[in-house]
């Protein structure tokens, strides 16, 4: 049933494009909305930018004709799009709580109107669509539809894992060892026609479920590959402690995987495991020219002001847990043998942390390393180079696209997140980009994705982690 949407401010700066997401129904929006944008449109960041997109979108479609009356949006889908005044008569009979006439109560009268003049005639069902969560609360109270924009979120309870359990003969396990390969025809499980490109999968043996084998479909060949390297080799103080962590490895290691996404929550090794695995291809293998780590600028809790200093002074304080995470795998041997490295901080020694701050200072200086703050990356092309993005579940599906088309030839880009851990206040679990971007890459050849479960960090942080 052919429907009309009317549509919020936070809608439209969110996407800029929400004007084509909805088919072939009726897309209206109050004046109050135009106003609001025209506000923005000066705003430097990315919400200016969608501001001044909106309205260049808005200034085409009106050479199709009166607004006022409606015009198409795309020939194609039939839908049509309608820009509509607040009638002061509609706005009076609003509960006398929301006559305020402030742009919200504005919206909601021109939703109501169009309810109104619907059920007179005949018009199709109105929905108002609005990220206020206030709003929707506010459109229920007075008797009308009122949704979430849900285009662009991903159910984060049906996320891709990136993994997945397949039973399997002794007979297919040892081909898969003895040949380096293992058709899906082989496996009796109907999930392996359903393994996404560069999906890691666990063998079980169906006659003894303890024995397993760990593999990767190859999307090029329609099969399993075993993982031979993942889980023997040692980057310095770092190797795999368990299967996810093997499964991401095996994707770091490997430069035909040219996008991975790490998702997990905190402690379960996501970025060291990618800076580690970076330095490696960087310093010994020699296959990339430059480590690039980059994150973006979101504080936890209020804001201290203005950094003293230059460029690299400011970002010392939100790159700090990136340099920790350097000190520590460029450190030397811990001082107690036997006893499990430090995470983030390096040796106690006194010396010990001048060293390591030398060591990264040393690969920074031979242009190695670089570590760098995400604002200034617009414009850039990054070519031959191992990135990792961390903290990526503060970024917007935008900025993620912004970032991901910046990279060159031969360059390979990591992400990095934990979706459950965001402190930006325009995002939440299931809109943030970095779990829109593992949805979009489910499937490409290029591209690979692990969920890590597990916490290694220290048994105080897994339990913190799984009860708080």
């Amino acid at each position: 049933m052919r429907k009309t949407f009317v549509l919020d401010t936070n809608v439209l700066l969110h996407d800029p494009q929400a004007l084509t997401r909805f088919e072939d129904n009726a897309v209206v929006i109050p004046i109050e909305v135009v106003e609001e944008i025209d506000r923005f449109k000066r705003d430097p960041s990315e919400k200016g930018r969608n501001a001044r997109q909106i309205s260049r979108l808005l200034d085409a479609l009106r050479e199709k004709g009166n607004l006022a009356d409606g015009v198409p949006i795309d020939d194609a889908s039939g839908g049509t799009l309608q820009v509509v005044f607040c009638r002061s008569e509609t706005l009076a009979q609003l509960p006398p709580e929301l006559k305020g006439g402030n742009g919200d109560n504005n919206i909601l009268a021109v939703a109501l109107e169009q309810l109104r003049s619907g059920l007179i005639s005949d018009q199709p069902p109105v929905v108002l669509v609005t990220k206020d969560t206030n709003l929707r609360i506010k459109a229920d109270a007075v008797g009308l539809t009122a949704q979430d924009y849900t285009t662009d979120k991903v159910d984060i309870a049906d996320l891709y894992p990136g993994v997945c359990e397949l039973m399997a003969s002794a007979a297919a396990m040892e081909q898969l060892k003895g040949e380096g390969g293992l058709a899906l025809s082989e496996l009796p499980s109907a999930q392996a026609t359903a393994l996404q490109a560069n999906e890691g999968v666990t063998l079980v043996d169906q006659a003894q479920p303890n024995h397993t084998l760990l593999a990767r479909f190859d999307a090029g060949s329609g099969r399993l590959s075993p993982l031979q390297r993942a889980g023997k080799v040692r980057l310095g103080k770092v190797s795999a402690r368990n299967r996810e962590q093997t499964f991401a490895l095996d994707l770091l290691l490997d430069p035909s995987v040219q996008l991975l996404t790490l998702v997990g929550k905190a402690g379960t090794g996501k970025t060291l495991l990618a800076l580690a695995a970076g330095l490696h291809q960087v310093a010994d293998e020699r296959v990339y020219e430059r480590l690039l780590v980059t994150r973006p600028v979101i504080s936890l809790g209020k804001e201290i002001g203005f950094l003293p200093g230059s460029l690299e002074e400011k970002m010392g304080p939100w790159m700090q847990p990136i340099i920790d995470n350097l000190d520590f795998l460029l450190g030397g041997a811990d001082a107690d043998e036997g006893r499990s490295p430090r995470p983030s901080g390096g040796s106690n020694r006194p010396g010990a942390q001048r060293g390591n701050r030398s060591n990264w200072t040393d690969l920074k200086g031979m242009g190695l390393l670089e570590v760098e703050a995400i604002s200034y990356i617009r414009g850039r092309s990054i070519p031959r180079q191992y990135m990792v993005v961390d903290e990526a579940q503060n970024l917007t599906p935008h900025e993620v696209k912004t970032i991901v088309t910046r990279v060159g030839e031969g360059t390979k880009i990591v992400f990095t997140g934990d979706p459950y851990q965001i402190d930006n206040p325009y995002v939440d679990a299931e809109s943030n980009g970095l779990t829109w971007l593992v949805e979009r890459f489910k499937g490409q050849r290029l591209a690979g994705h692990v969920t890590l479960m597990r916490g290694e960090r220290s048994e105080l942080a897994e339990l913190a982690a799984n009860l708080l």
